[in-house]
């Protein structure tokens, strides 16, 4: 059973982390350089982020279940089990407080394009505030990545 749930923390390491670069780094900009319509490919990012999304709250839930489970409280002293909160954190902040307000907008700008409309400065500023956690998550996970065998410890 013990290298069963190791697998499954090397796992979700991997997929979140995985996903997370996959996906900001080569799946979104490929599709904004290949599809014509910036609408089109903004609605399939955003789709595929909030997915990564919640596969990283998921894969958060097992590690620090993971990690409370092996070290006990012994977890709290321990740099894995802080950079996986941080990232859980940072990640529900995006899904569940940028994402929706951002979606917001988009919705009051209707029948318009939200980078048509007034509300285009303020799309654009939250675009960037999710932009920064986003690569603030991808460096964290970087981290966690190469410190990972030590939440095997």
């Amino acid at each position: 059973m013990r290298k069963l749930s190791e697998a499954f923390y090397l796992t979700a390491i991997t997929l979140w982390v995985g996903g997370l670069w996959t996906l900001g780094y080569i799946a979104a900009p490929v599709l904004f350089a290949s599809l014509g319509d910036r609408q089109l490919a903004g609605l399939v990012a955003g789709k595929l982020f909030a997915l990564i999304g919640w596969i990283g709250l998921g894969s958060a839930a097992y590690l620090l279940i993971f990690l409370f489970a092996r070290q006990g409280a012994r977890a709290l002293k321990s740099a894995v089990f802080w950079l996986v909160l941080l990232m859980a954190l940072m990640a529900a902040a995006s899904q569940f407080g940028i994402q929706p307000l951002m979606a917001q907008l988009k919705a009051d700008a209707l029948p318009r394009e939200v980078m048509e409309s007034v509300l285009r400065d303020r799309f654009s500023t939250w675009h960037g505030v999710s932009s920064i956690l986003y690569l603030l998550q991808s460096l964290l996970g970087l981290w966690l990545v190469v410190w990972s065998s030590r939440g095997l410890r």
